[in-house]
């Protein structure tokens, strides 16, 4: 083949006269531009690593002081109160005496400089340890709030902050005391159990508390001292890699594409530019250079989950798995009907431009070989069983053409399916959401590599989704590069008037490469019961995604309440005419105020929400109760007081320690039937969703946490709309999906329905609530 040919870079034939060597001028040529292009990248992760690590000073700062000194010292001042003396005593380099002062002086400067770094870092610190402003309601702010706002927007009006800049200035997350939480607990499970039950609970968590836990504790903040986060490390090794379940479903998670707009309906076309825009987010991110994310425009989050985004795999293991994150990838793999193709995103020495991706994409779309044997249902390994995917990696997958093809998938960017089906909402198809849904939860149980950090999934009619895994970030960290990406792939790069990637069509590109792979079959049977159990799984998620249109965030805000609360409570509702009683309620709120903060746990479920559900018909100021217990609530998951995060800890504590406690065993067995969570949504502010009211993304969803529960996440787009993704099990009786979307439809309209005549509809927010839509949307 000529392009085979073109791939090489000399060749030589041996003849009676010697050598003759032939060059090929084009491969060399893109082999120096590669070179420089990576030479270019280091430089720039260079600069990029010390503006970070100066931060907030920069490196012109360093000159200043530098030049201050040294005009004292030709002034016969000396500032250093005889230190640039002792310095010049101690230096081992014996030369001129007045190079010996000079170089004593940049000493003593950069020492002073980077003295100064460090006070500037620990005021910034202590200035980011202050929360007393979340729980502050707006036009109500304290003389202490006003102060810190002032003091804090003077240290970031110097130069703008790169991705990293905050991560050594953000604090620690503080261990809470054991006594606040295991009152907030008693507190939250009183409404959930009778009396006699709550007054066994009362025992058990007294004896907890008087026995167990003054060691538990000791230890814990000993590992708070010495650990960057008391909690993260071990949430992602005990919650995420040991689980030898399938990830499918139980924990990976999926993103939509926008909800009304298909930019083109040509697959290949669109898979090339959002590939093109993850590149260049990839890029960004790579050089730190992404604008850090910020909680009212002042107090910034950590940017730690987002290390792990791209080059980023799971690898099974026996007893736990582990993450693999690698540098710099330069390829991706894709998937399409059972064939596995491996494509370079670079070319001399740049990425492949949206035309030259297209391309490469149709090649694939037009390539009419059949999978080899085995390699059809291959990717079910990862959705079935840990323990047999790692025993079949280990035995089958550790040498020859297996082990480089499967480290072809494992080691690139990222992972791409070329799906034969056609998906997306369309409100003329009945259970159109719900099958796109279920489509980018699970697939075919086959078509998806779940270990991959994300898998990009291109449906043939020009749909997009993601599926996430979940171990290594959130999915504020996934919705902030999907949102860059959507944007980027409508208003920057766009399509020509056939729908195809702008550009030039670069005829020269090397080919696609067909991943190989020599499967036994003792493999095979294994992947075929990979692959049943994944489609049991599959087969029992009954979903129903819910778009509510009837008013949104702008009326809810107007009633003088929290959009997140009023969802809560209509949840509540919900739930209490679905089953017709109340259940332990999960809610998702980020802790990365804190740095490598990742989630606490909101209980939902109060003694206060529980009393408005009873007497909605009655006491409309019981809302108002309800709602304010719930932001309080959650205020203090966001300033490192929750309960589930610090209650896990000190169980896992307990297990090195050999202690048993029955409290701890019985809080951390208890079920969430409820499990909720909101979806990111204008994180980035790349869209004027008021001037382009059709540029909105569906939000994402997951699967149910409980077999006879729930899995609901939501997400508030704009001013007039919420979407609601329901999850459940259509093994379970007790649930249906559809039943509950159409309760909290009810709930919705019954609770703003009483709020009518309780409220003047007039606007305010209150400054907490605004930070809860920074970070959820």
């Amino acid at each position: 083949m000529a392009e085979a040919h073109q791939a090489v870079g000399f060749q030589f034939t041996v003849t009676p006269d010697g050598i003759d060597l032939h060059l090929s001028r084009e491969v060399l040529k893109h082999i120096y531009l590669s070179g420089v292009t990576s030479w270019i990248k280091r430089a720039i992760r260079f600069k990029n690593g010390i503006l970070t690590g100066v931060y907030p000073a920069s490196p012109s700062s360093w000159l200043i002081a530098v030049i201050a000194i040294m005009s004292t010292m030709y002034a016969r001042i000396d500032p250093s109160l005889g230190m640039i003396d002792t310095i010049k005593r101690t230096l081992p380099v014996r030369s001129v005496m007045q190079t010996q002062t000079v170089l004593s002086a940049i000493l003593f400067a950069t020492g002073l400089w980077l003295s100064l770094i460090l006070m500037l870092r620990y005021i910034l610190k202590a200035l980011l340890s202050y929360h007393a402003w979340i729980f502050e309601s707006h036009g109500k702010m304290s003389f202490c709030t006003k102060l810190w706002l002032v003091r804090l927007s003077n240290m970031f009006s110097g130069r703008r902050p790169l991705l990293y800049s905050f991560q050594a200035s953000l604090p620690r997350l503080p261990v809470p005391s054991v006594d606040d939480t295991i009152t907030r607990y008693l507190e939250s499970v009183r409404p959930l159990l009778d009396d006699e039950q709550y007054n066994q609970m009362e025992v058990v968590a007294n004896d907890f508390k008087r026995d167990e836990a003054p060691k538990l504790q000791k230890y814990l903040i000993l590992k708070s001292w010495w650990a960057t986060n008391y909690v993260s490390d071990w949430w992602e090794e005990y919650i995420y890699l040991r689980g030898r379940s399938p990830i499918m479903v139980n924990s990976n998670f999926y993103a939509m594409d926008l909800l009304y707009v298909i930019p083109t309906h040509r697959q290949a076309a669109r898979a090339g530019n959002v590939v093109h825009a993850m590149l260049q987010y990839r890029r960004k991110l790579e050089r730190g250079e992404h604008a850090p994310l910020r909680a009212l425009g002042v107090v910034p989050m950590c940017s730690y989950q987002m290390e792990r985004m791209f080059n980023t795999t799971r690898i099974p293991g026996i007893e736990t798995d582990f993450v693999q994150h690698l540098s710099d990838r330069k390829h991706l793999v894709v998937y399409h009907k059972g064939r596995f193709f491996k494509v370079w995103l670079y070319y001399g020495g740049r990425h492949l431009w949206p035309s030259e991706l297209e391309t490469q994409f149709q090649r694939i779309l037009d390539d009419t070989t059949e999978p080899q044997p085995g390699e059809l249902k291959l990717a079910a390994l990862t959705a079935g069983n840990r323990v047999p995917w790692a025993r079949s990696r280990l035995k089958y997958f550790s040498q020859g053409v297996n082990k480089a093809s499967l480290e072809a998938i494992e080691t690139s960017a990222f992972f791409l399916t070329l799906d034969d089906e056609a998906h997306g909402y369309d409100p003329d198809k009945l259970r159109s959401l719900d099958l796109y849904a279920k489509s980018l939860l699970h697939g075919k149980c086959y078509d998806r590599w779940f270990d991959k950090s994300f898998t990009l999934i291109a449906y043939k009619n020009g749909k997009l989704g993601v599926n996430a895994e979940h171990s290594w970030a959130d999915a504020p960290i996934v919705g902030h590069m999907w949102e860059y990406v959507l944007a980027t792939d409508c208003f920057h790069l766009g399509y020509t008037e056939e729908g195809h990637c702008k550009g030039d069509i670069n005829k020269g590109l090397p080919p696609t490469a067909k991943l190989q792979w020599d499967i036994p079959l003792e493999c095979q049977e294994v992947i075929e019961d990979s692959y049943m159990v994944a489609k049991e799984i599959a087969d029992d998620v009954d979903f129903h995604g819910c778009l509510f249109d009837e008013f949104g965030k702008g009326l809810i805000k107007k009633s003088r309440t929290s959009p997140d609360a009023f969802i809560q409570l209509a949840l509540q509702l919900a739930q209490f005419r679905d089953k017709g009683e109340f259940c332990l309620t999960y809610e998702a709120s980020m802790t990365r105020m804190f740095r490598e903060g990742r989630t606490e746990t909101v209980r939902s479920c109060t003694i206060e929400s529980t009393a408005f559900v009873r007497a909605i018909a009655q006491r409309l100021d019981l809302f108002r109760k309800a709602a304010d217990k719930h932001q309080n609530m959650y205020r203090l998951a966001m300033t490192g007081s929750g309960i589930d995060r610090h209650l896990f800890c000190l169980y896992i504590m307990s297990k090195y320690l050999n202690i048993d406690s029955p409290f701890l065993k019985q809080v951390l067995s208890e079920p969430w039937r409820l499990s909720t969570s909101q979806t990111p949504q204008q994180q980035l502010n790349m869209v004027d969703i008021n001037k382009f009211p059709r540029y909105v993304g569906a939000g994402g969803g997951f699967g149910p946490v409980a077999d006879d529960g729930y899995g609901v996440s939501y997400i508030i787009v704009g001013e007039n709309l919420i979407t609601f993704h329901i999850s459940s099990k259509f093994s379970s009786p007790e649930t249906d999906s559809y039943r509950f979307g159409q309760n909290i439809r009810q709930a919705m309209l019954d609770i703003l329905d009483r709020l009518k005549g309780l409220y003047r509809l007039h606007t305010t927010f209150s400054c907490s609530v605004t930070l809860h839509y920074f970070q959820n949307g």
